[in-house]
């Protein structure tokens, strides 16, 4: 569709006939996420309230189905990269990300531990030295204020404030560690979301929210028994990507019901939806 034809439809969108915003609505998302810049520059001349408020909406909606689409890509493909995973989920709330500034900012992360590091110290000492950078040199922390807000789960935002929840600081410590080529993976506690070095026969657990505290498996033990659980593999064993990225989801739905915002429950669950491995 030409540019003028965009144009004619737009300047529908403020018709007092509600038959006729609905028709051009639904053809305005027809034409898929290539319009948006189109939509944009329509909004910026717009002088219609009304009109503007249609444009936002149809925005919202095309980049959200953009977001569906590349979410359903990273699992089909195997979700190998989590940063991706993570940056695809920074996109609801900020669609212009620059994935490529995220990935410099945690190769200069890595780059801040390795002049202190050494392959050929202790795993205990690895962790460490990482923990020293992370929490000291950097400032990371646990964003214990703000617990439960939608930031928290915005890889950007953590990045930016170093205030995280528990996830998503164990996201980044744990991209970091891996540039390192630290064993180091997530495990999905009730509750708690923790991080595992885990190889060979060596296995101890990271509680990144607690300032990298390193406990044991008769800890996870302990903390089960106090939740009144029965003890499950997956308490204990690394989580996939997929797995990661699906509780971010689940965080933010979290997010948006304390916050009493019905309909970005129902976006984040259809995201979720997407994650779902089919049976």
């Amino acid at each position: 569709m030409k540019e003028r034809e965009i144009k004619a439809l737009v300047s529908l969108l403020d018709d007092e006939d509600a038959e006729v915003t609905t028709l051009v609505e639904e053809k305005i998302r027809s034409l898929g996420s290539g319009v948006i810049p189109f939509l944009e520059t329509e909004w910026e001349g717009s002088f219609s309230p009304i009109a503007q408020r249609r444009i936002e909406e149809l925005i919202h909606e095309l980049q959200l189905a953009v977001m569906v689409e590349r979410l359903e890509e990273w699992k089909n493909g195997g979700a190998l990269d989590l940063l991706e995973g993570m940056s695809i989920i920074a996109t609801y709330q900020y669609p212009d990300l620059n994935f490529q500034k995220l990935r410099d900012e945690i190769d200069q992360f890595r780059y801040d531990v390795w002049e202190q590091f050494g392959d050929e110290m202790s795993p205990v000492d690895q962790v460490k030295v990482l923990n020293g950078v992370f929490y000291g040199t950097l400032g990371f922390g646990a964003n214990t204020k703000n617990f439960h807000s939608a930031s928290n789960s915005m890889i950007n935002i953590v990045l930016e404030s170093r205030r995280g929840n528990p996830i998503t600081l164990c996201v980044i410590y744990l991209l970091i560690a891996r540039k390192l080529h630290m064993p180091v993976y997530g495990v999905n506690l009730p509750n708690l979301f923790v991080l595992t070095y885990k190889k060979d026969k060596t296995q101890f657990y990271i509680n990144v929210f607690n300032r990298g505290i390193i406990f044991s498996k008769t800890d996870i033990d302990h903390y089960i028994a106090q939740l009144n659980l029965d003890s499950k593999d997956s308490f204990y064993q690394p989580c996939t990507h997929l797995e990661i990225v699906q509780r971010v989801l689940r965080n933010l739905i979290v997010s948006f019901e304390k916050a009493g915002e019905p309909e970005k429950i129902r976006e984040v669950e259809r995201l979720l939806l997407a994650m779902i491995e089919e049976e």
